[in-house]
Formats: structure tokens, C-alpha cells, sequence
């Protein structure tokens, strides 16, 4: 999409184990728990949100406008 609004309404409605906006699924490096959305699920999810914190790195994405 060329749409960043869009891009985001995505993202954040889209019931999907892993979402990627402009990126290519071939090669995806499963580094992060995943236990996948509704009938889509492949086994267990991590250890829920102890497993999520201990993955999780914050980071700050600014972008261009335009």
C-alpha cells in the first residue's frame, strides 16, 4: 500500500498472528512469541506476557510525511 493511514488501520484491526505492511513473508525470522490467531494458531501461545516483555525491545519510529 502507499498508504500509511491505511497501513496502520491494518495493522491494528486485523485479528493475525503476525502482520507485515510492504514486506516480503518469504524468509520471516520467527524471533519473537507466536502462538498465531484463532484457527490460524499453530500450538501453544509463549507463556502470554512474561515471554512478550522478555522479547520485547522499545524502540521510536518516526516518519516522513510525504
Amino acid at each position: 500500500t502507499t498508504s500509511l493511514k491505511h497501513a496502520t488501520h491494518f495493522k491494528r484491526n486485523s485479528e493475525a498472528g503476525m502482520v507485515m505492511v510492504n514486506v516480503p513473508t518469504a524468509g520471516v525470522d520467527f524471533h519473537v512469541p507466536f502462538g498465531g490467531r484463532k484457527g490460524s494458531s499453530y500450538g501453544p501461545r509463549e507463556q502470554g506476557r512474561y515471554a512478550s516483555e522478555f522479547f520485547t525491545v522499545v524502540k521510536t519510529a518516526y516518519t516522513a510525511a510525504g
